[in-house]
């Protein structure tokens, strides 16, 4: 391949290059393990939004009472929620 010729060769006694490409992958690996955990709790909100309806309903009502009960605490008015999962909407897709 000419493409390959082109590629900066790597020293080989260089320890400090090597350690720090190991702590950028374990850093990489992080991210990704993140990510996946991350797919894995959208995957199973969006089954139990699929198996059971009212759970969003009730999660709604939930998330008004804990409005309700910050702004009764610390006496400011909280800031209407930007859009709720509608769980019939899940539904459809």
């Amino acid at each position: 391949m000419t493409g390959s010729a082109s590629l900066p060769e790597i020293p080989r006694d260089n320890n400090e290059g090597v350690l720090e490409l190991n702590k950028d992958l374990e850093t990489m690996i992080e991210n990704v393990e993140n990510i996946s955990v991350q797919v894995t709790w959208m995957a199973y909100d969006l089954v139990a939004l699929r198996t059971s309806p009212e759970l969003g309903s009730s999660l709604q009502k939930l998330e008004e009472a804990y409005r309700r009960c910050r702004a009764a605490v610390f006496g400011v008015q909280q800031p209407e929620k930007a859009e709720v999962l509608d769980p019939t909407a899940a539904a459809h897709i």
